[in-house]
């Protein structure tokens, strides 16, 4: 079967590695039921106005769309109703409806006026390892507190005070990543492995994140110059 599910934006990342929410993407990612995701306009619906997202889920996918999840943001595609329903202001056309149909049926890569619409992942684009890192604990002089007992006897007494975690990318190697990233600030850290989590997450909106730079500086400095000169004239006719 395949079925649409509207949601809000919040199932895309709310809960870290191993919490109830991470386990149910974990689940649909990693059975492959997750064929796209559609990010819709805002004010659409009559309750709300916040951004909504339809998930495209299918357990009878075919075999180009293996492995893989389409990213749409429709976020641009909607017109002016005549008469706001509430905090629905927005509808989708039967044009962008067809537009919409088109992009998850071509399944590709695709932009519209430079900004991109349509993208593709692989399913482990969206897991993570979040690993613990620890650091030793240290007596007043300075010497690293080293454990009395237990299977912990001889090794450093983890500092639960320096305690940190890193979230790794499924597809990076994790203690290439701990030697590039950890090693070189805190060079007594280790991983506790035992501690290490898979969890999933999809950043909708910073896959389609367009950077735009700022306007050139001495524009800037023409808007503030202006503007204190406006303050200065008030305050003259003020005092006056």
């Amino acid at each position: 079967s395949r079925f649409g599910i509207v949601l809000n934006g919040s199932p895309l990342f709310t809960g870290g590695a191993g919490s109830g929410e991470s386990e149910i993407r974990r689940h649909v990612l990693e059975n492959d039921l997750l064929e796209a995701i559609v990010g819709l306009p805002t004010d659409m619906f009559y309750n709300t106005g916040i951004s909504t997202y339809v998930w495209v889920v299918s357990n009878r996918k075919p075999a180009h769309r293996k492995g893989r999840v389409q990213l749409i943001d429709a976020s641009s595609f909607w017109q002016k109703m005549r008469k706001s329903l509430g905090s629905k202001r927005k509808e989708l056309s039967p044009q962008h409806i067809e537009e919409i149909t088109r992009l998850f049926g071509r399944f590709e890569k695709s932009t519209k006026d430079g900004a991109p619409i349509s993208r593709i992942f692989k399913n482990e684009d969206f897991g993570y390892r979040t690993i613990t890192v620890e650091r030793p604990e240290r007596d007043a002089e300075g010497k690293i507190v080293l454990g009395q007992k237990g299977k912990g006897k001889g090794l450093p007494v983890p500092d639960a005070s320096l305690r940190d975690t890193e979230n790794v990318p499924l597809h990076e190697d994790v203690e290439a990543y701990f030697r590039r990233e950890v090693l070189p600030h805190a060079p007594d850290a280790w991983i506790d492995h035992d501690k290490t989590k898979v969890g999933y997450e999809i950043p909708f909106n910073r896959h389609f994140y367009v950077f735009k730079p700022p306007r050139p500086l001495h524009e800037i400095d023409a808007d503030l110059k202006q503007v204190t000169d406006r303050i200065l004239t008030l305050i003259g006719g003020l005092s006056q």
